[in-house]
């Protein structure tokens, strides 16, 4: 028997199996507008990367459909004096038949902490990962912080023998271009499997029915294909012919329509991102900053406050709330989303809107004529980036700056902005811990590229204070204290004009009405909790 009738006489005995229990297996095609960036585990910390991650890999713990952690690839854990030992699951088997042993979970948790790894801002707190019994693995950590173990859940995990048999010992260096094949194949133990990967054409998964919590999958399908495309009018018209099932990004510009379309429905909800705009500050000519005859500028404006705090106040976010995104998204003044640990209405309430100190401000600091720089800025990564660019590059021109908007797709803006390759940048920063500290560590650390601290500052701003603050945090166990920090922490980013916060984003996703999914305000599609009817 070919293996393609073998393939085909185990899917129709599956729909049989399915439909005995009153579910029918179903198939699922979702989009959005960039791809998925690589499979390696490690490699990309970026939210549409970890959704498609997370269906193959899983880590010692998970999150429930309330947002409670939950056992996963450990059994359970306890605090110890040393760190959190973590009991692991007997008999889970990876999808090229390997089976997990504590020696897997060690090598995947100290591959996190390795300095190619983009997941080192979940790992803070963490020294490394040690076998403490055959089926026990010891996280040794500074302290005892209650969101080690929300940055657990993001920590997937590998098989030791597979990544040493591909020459994948060390996370793939995405921002060098590297090739590597755990970018492009995968083994986890994960309730689907990779059948096939086409760059920027489809990704497809299938249901792995050896999945260890196979009697309790929720969901229906069998399976996924994922297609990127990147044109907004495209994936709509994509949902509304039904060639596509699930839009995880519909353009804001589309939702009326797709609310009154007969067989398709909206859902939405708060997302735990932020969008900000990152400045140069470390160096003292920034190589994208021009003066006004569009010469480079000897010297570097953003290093400044007064500049900065002028981009600040110059945003008319009331009205790009309304022009650019139709009302999804909360002007803010933070870093963090008001569902996030740490936030305060002091610290979140977005500036009062002025133009004529802005211009003030930039005449103190010696611009009175103002300048010019380029802002990057993805096209097809968070909801109406492009458009949120050009509309601050418009409101920017109010008060003499010359904003030349650099848009890209995802594969290539991050790359540039990560090696620093830019003079301001447009950030969207989701908080998966919903712990201040997650973001602080990560966008207004020093930049540590061994400790992971500012791994995503691309403006690499340094402000003393703000580490200081992050150091009190680390090292408090007690949530009240830890909170008061926390706030401390974001008073010390919004006072330094750290950052120029724009807003809050808000999830809507759109889908035929036969397809029931759970929003989540991380924007993760978890495709085993997917039903189609």
């Amino acid at each position: 028997m070919s293996s393609r009738i073998r393939l085909s006489a185990a899917a129709a005995a599956l729909s049989l199996v399915f439909a005995a229990g009153g579910v029918s297996a179903a198939d699922l095609t979702w989009a959005s507008a960039g791809d998925i960036l690589t499979f390696d585990i490690h490699s990309q910390n970026e939210n549409l990367n970890i959704t498609a991650i997370s269906a193959v890999y899983e880590g010692l713990i998970r999150r429930g459909q309330d947002r409670s952690l939950e056992p996963a690839l450990a059994t359970g854990w306890k605090r110890v004096p040393e760190g959190f030992l973590f009991t692991i699951r007997e008999g889970v088997k990876f999808h090229e038949g390997e089976t997990l042993t504590a020696d897997d979970v060690v090598f995947s948790i100290n591959r996190a902490l390795n300095p190619r790894s983009q997941f080192k801002s979940s790992c803070e707190g963490i020294v490394k990962a040690e076998k403490a019994g055959p089926n026990e693995v010891l996280v040794r950590t500074t302290n005892g912080s209650p969101v080690i173990l929300n940055q657990i859940v993001d920590l997937k995990i590998m098989n030791e023998a597979w990544a040493k048999a591909h020459g994948a010992l060390e996370p793939q260096d995405y921002i060098a271009k590297e090739e590597s094949y755990a970018a492009r194949h995968a083994n986890g133990t994960g309730p689907f499997k990779l059948e096939s990967r086409q760059e920027d054409v489809k990704t497809v998964f299938v249901a792995n029915h050896d999945w260890w919590d196979e009697a309790n999958r929720p969901g229906n399908v069998e399976t996924a294909t994922f297609r990127p495309i990147a044109s907004a009018s495209t994936r709509t018209a994509a949902l509304l012919s039904g060639e596509v099932d699930f839009l995880i990004d519909p353009a804001p510009q589309d939702l009326q329509r797709l609310r009154k379309a007969d067989g398709i429905k909206v859902t939405e909800g708060p997302e735990n991102r932020a969008l900000l705009v990152s400045l140069d500050q470390h160096r003292d000519a920034s190589p994208y900053i021009r003066d006004t005859a569009g010469k480079p500028l000897a010297q570097n404006p953003f290093k400044d406050v007064r500049v900065r705090e002028a981009l600040f106040i110059s945003i008319n976010r009331d009205g790009i709330k309304r022009g650019v995104m139709r009302g999804l998204s909360n002007p803010s003044g933070t870093v963090v989303t008001q569902i996030i640990n740490g936030w305060t209405k002091e610290v979140g309430e977005p500036p009062a809107y002025d133009v004529s100190r802005a211009k003030k401000l930039l005449a103190e600091a010696g611009y009175p004529q103002g300048f010019g720089f380029t802002l990057d800025c993805p096209n097809n990564r968070w909801q109406n980036d492009e458009a949120t660019c050009k509309a601050l590059a418009s409101q920017w021109a109010r008060i003499g700056l010359k904003v030349e908007v650099n848009t890209m797709p995802r594969a290539k803006y991050f790359p540039k902005v990560l090696s620093f390759d830019t003079s301001a940048g447009l950030v969207g920063w989701g908080c998966p811990t919903f712990d201040a500290l997650y973001s602080l560590q990560s966008l207004s650390a020093t930049f540590n590229k061994a400790t992971g601290d500012g791994i995503s500052n691309i403006g690499r701003v340094s402000v003393p204070a703000m580490d200081e603050a992050l150091n009190k945090v680390r090292a408090e166990e007690d949530p009240v204290k830890r909170t008061a920090l926390l706030t401390e922490a974001l008073r010390v980013e919004r006072e330094n004009v750290m950052h120029i916060p724009v807003h809050e984003l808000m999830i809507t996703w759109a889908m035929k009405k036969n397809v029931d999914v759970v929003h989540r305000p991380d924007n993760r599609l978890t495709m085993e909790w997917v039903n189609v009817k």
